[in-house]
């Protein structure tokens, strides 16, 4: 199984898998089509997808790498949404 495709299985695990990390969580989304929108500063990130007219944010961890369960669940919904979280 790919890396990608490792991340995409945690996110489809009930209740959601708490090990992801931020540089899994932002491969996949460029994997997927998204980019990175460039803030002002600060730990809030935004991915936008074009093709979807998609946007997702997140906040960077810190001084953890690992994703709180809150972001990877709305990751999770989100893309469901989109169809791009084959359940």
């Amino acid at each position: 199984m790919s890396k990608h495709g490792k991340t995409l299985e945690k996110l489809r695990q009930r209740p959601i898998n708490a090990g992801i990390k931020w540089t899994e969580l932002k491969s996949l989304l460029l994997a997927l089509g998204y980019e990175e929108l460039k803030g002002k500063g600060g730990s809030s990130h935004k991915f936008y997808n074009r093709e979807k007219d998609a946007l997702f944010m997140c906040h960077k961890p810190h001084p953890s790498p690992d994703v709180d369960k809150g972001c990877a669940n709305s990751l999770s919904e989100h893309l469901d949404f989109h169809g791009l979280l084959k359940r």
